[in-house]
């Protein structure tokens, strides 16, 4: 089996319901989302998938999606005062966990085609969560 793997910066913002904790306030991370794809085959260049290509697709993807957004569930009480000041916003219907932004990015890129076997998001430098179907 051969991997290729990219990872994405970005910068986004949540918090959680029903937590009780620190995060359960409105706060940000500078995330990484480390993009694993694989395939038992290389393409005729050699490749299991040019980097630039996951760059194109799914690095554009989160930056217009994800980066600099409020990442939010529909629910939070919160949502209709930041539509109203006009923030930008990606909306859940999950708690916006890094568990959930994980999957989150694994489906966008799965549904483009490309054959993901893993989204690692760190969302600190000491924590991570991943998904994998």
């Amino acid at each position: 089996m051969f991997r290729v793997t990219r990872q994405i910066d970005f910068c986004y913002g949540h918090r959680l319901l029903n937590y009780d904790g620190k995060c359960r306030f409105l706060h940000g991370h500078n995330g990484r989302a480390v993009i694993a794809i694989e395939s038992s085959e290389l393409d005729a260049r050699g490749m299991v998938l040019d980097f630039s290509d996951i760059k194109r697709v799914v690095s554009r993807w989160i930056d217009d999606q994800l980066d600099h957004r409020m990442i939010l569930h529909r629910d939070d009480p919160v949502v209709p005062m930041l539509q109203e000041l006009g923030e930008p916003l990606y909306l859940l219907d999950t708690n916006p966990t890094a568990e959930t932004i994980a999957r989150l990015i694994y489906e966008f890129t799965a549904s483009q085609g490309f054959p993901i076997a893993e989204v690692k998001l760190w969302e600190t430098p000491q924590c991570f969560a991943t998904y994998r179907a």
